[in-house]
């Protein structure tokens, strides 16, 4: 295992890139800390792959070190970095069997025959496929295929390494979350530093210690699931991350209070007066429906009953404002505003968190 670290690392696509928009990777400087499991989640083009191909070495970043455990490997091969790498798509050895598949890595650095034999039955198991390892690869559904190339990312022990490239999606769900669980249970019996691509929230905070939610090139937030839902440090990290995400509403500030088109909403605690573009987040689960005569006015578009609870989805001039009601709670007509928790309510300027006065955060 090791720690990586990314030492003003940045890459363009682009032989000669003018300013920071002709970056696929805005400047990153971070330590993953050897034997945590990382996600790194975001929409598609947010520079996720070219991250993690940086890593593995199959890229060359255009600016910046990584390093391993404090050796600089910025220009070494992807064979001298120890690492176990599962794309996105299956590839393997159609002419050998599963369990060749699954053997050619250790078979190739010399194990023993026995330990071979051991370890591939041990991650057979793990992945399903122990009545099928004397068949060739050949012929294989995909999900089939993508499953022993996960197994062959796993079967070495001695990584420093495994990086995952949204490697279950051409699994099917219910498989998806058996891998999954299997995965976190491979990382916390044997340690190893695992970093996993995904654009899917729920793979990302079932699987990871710390979740990288990435954007327009850059890392907005790093931190625990928890972290990110009640404090999103970004607007896009509120958005993002939650089912539905973030309400988010233009705002202005003065201390302890925001004015949203002439309504007053009390805050809880002191914001200062932020500029620039300043805008008011608040999760649905901290925004109530009333029918006092309090908070903004809204219209009701329709409720949704997910089992769990109601989801309704509202109107307040124009922006769309999501509200979980608790399953049993009453949804009455009179209900046609809004208020929030000031304890789930966060302030932005130009997307940024603005950290209240006293909040070390």
């Amino acid at each position: 295992m090791a720690k990586i670290t990314l030492d003003n690392l940045a890459h363009s696509y682009l032989p000669n890139p003018k300013g920071e928009d002709d970056f696929a990777l805005k400047e990153l400087n971070h330590d993953w800390v050897d034997g945590e499991a990382y996600a790194l989640l975001g929409a598609s083009g947010c520079g996720k792959s070219t991250l993690l191909n940086i890593i593995s070495g199959l890229l060359h970043p255009s600016q910046g070190r990584i390093l391993f455990d404090d050796k600089d490997v910025t220009h070494a091969p992807t064979t001298e970095r120890n690492i176990a790498q599962v794309f996105q798509f299956p590839v393997v050895y159609d002419t050998m069997t599963v369990r060749d598949n699954l053997a050619f890595p250790l078979r190739n650095r010399g194990a023993d025959a026995a330990y071979v034999a051991q370890r591939v039955q041990q991650i057979a198991a793990m992945i399903g496929m122990e009545d099928m390892l004397n068949r060739k690869a050949r012929g294989l559904a995909a999900d089939a295929k993508q499953k022993i190339s996960l197994g062959r990312g796993m079967v070495r022990e001695d990584v420093n390494a495994l990086l995952f490239d949204e490697p279950l999606t051409v699994i099917d769900p219910h498989m998806k979350w058996e891998l999954r669980t299997q995965l976190k249970s491979l990382h916390h019996e044997f340690g190893h530093t695992m970093i996993y691509v995904t654009h899917d929230q729920t793979e990302a905070l079932t699987f990871a210690d710390k979740v990288a939610v990435m954007f327009d090139g850059r890392v907005v937030q790093m931190g625990t699931p928890q972290e990110l839902f009640e404090r999103p440090e970004h607007t896009f990290v509120g958005y993002f991350i939650g089912s539905p995400g973030m309400n988010v509403l233009n705002a202005e500030v003065t201390g302890d209070r925001a004015m949203i088109a002439g309504t007053q909403v009390a805050l809880g605690r002191d914001f200062g007066a932020p500029t620039g573009k300043v805008e008011l987040g608040v999760r649905p689960e901290f925004t109530r429906l009333t029918s006092e005569d309090t908070g903004l006015p809204v219209t009701i578009k329709r409720i949704e009953d997910v089992g769990r609870h109601k989801i309704v989805r509202a109107d307040f001039e124009g922006t769309p404002l999501n509200v979980i009601v608790e399953e049993g709670r009453e949804i009455s007509p009179d209900m046609t505003r809004i208020t929030f928790d000031p304890a789930g309510v966060n302030i932005y300027a130009d997307s940024w968190r603005v950290a209240p006065k006293g909040d070390a955060a």
